[in-house]
């Protein structure tokens, strides 16, 4: 077997090369990082969830319009995506006051905001990926002013069919994370969707009880981790009520051959 080239490692997933110029192979580990990875731990087949869970994201949004990186998904845990270049700039949009929103201004947790808002956070981990404004992407070209309105506007529009998606299933979106790439075509380059969209990167509430179906159970030591990113998949369809999705296919084989 030819061994792959990694191209590069993250928190959460690995990029391999691709099989044509022009493609990588995006990896879902189950590794799973809070506060700019100081606790860490392992979320047993949450590569697996997030895999279908993105990979039913993505292309219901690929069919209104929205530019991504997706091709397809390839196995359990791999897609094949388009190389782009990442825009050094996490986009953050709330809709519900969590996280370091309500730290920041000292709202209390769930209330729910007069208007969206999009904030913007510089790529660093050494930095802690701090927040920035419009004038610190364009004083240090992270991106151009025409980037930055063709992001703002991805994000609200991603925002606005995420949550009628997730309304639809009983499901509150009260924050999530998106990642932005330029596709290059020759000289020419245009923005487009990367990373994943998953309840590691979203802040995904039950409309009914309030209870937190996302990484906010890794990070406040709720537990349940697992069942609530299976609950997710259900809610959308991925599986089917009364069974688990196979997460361990080495130990799925196993136990088949008993």
């Amino acid at each position: 077997m030819t061994r792959r080239r990694q191209i590069y490692e993250g928190k959460a997933k690995i990029l391999y090369e691709g099989p044509e110029p022009g493609t990588l192979i995006q990896y879902f580990k189950d590794d799973a990082t809070a506060f700019n990875a100081q606790k860490k731990g392992t979320i047993n087949g949450k590569g697996v969830l997030n895999n279908r869970i993105s990979e039913h994201i993505f292309t219901m949004l690929g069919t209104i319009g929205v530019p991504t990186h997706f091709i397809r998904r390839l196995n359990m845990r791999e897609q094949l995506i388009r190389q782009v270049e990442i825009v050094p700039i996490e986009v953050v949009v709330r809709n519900v006051a969590a996280g370091s929103l309500t730290k920041r201004l000292g709202i209390e947790e769930g209330t729910q905001l007069p208007r969206t808002i999009i904030e913007y956070y510089y790529k660093d981990d050494a930095l802690g990926d701090p927040l920035v404004a419009d004038e610190h992407i364009a004083c240090f070209g992270w991106a151009s002013q025409e980037e930055m309105h063709d992001i703002a506007d991805m994000a609200i529009r991603v925002n606005d069919f995420m949550c009628g998606l997730f309304a639809g299933i009983g499901i509150r979106l009260v924050d999530f994370k998106l990642e932005f790439g330029r596709f290059w075509d020759n000289d020419y380059s245009r923005i487009i969707l990367a990373d994943e969209i998953s309840p590691d990167g979203c802040r995904l509430w039950d409309m009914a009880t309030g209870e937190k179906l996302d990484k906010d159970r890794f990070r406040q030591d709720l537990g349940g981790e697992v069942e609530a990113y299976q609950e997710i998949a259900r809610r959308l369809g991925l599986m089917p009520d009364g069974e688990n999705m196979i997460l361990d296919l080495e130990s799925h084989r196993k136990n088949r051959g008993k």
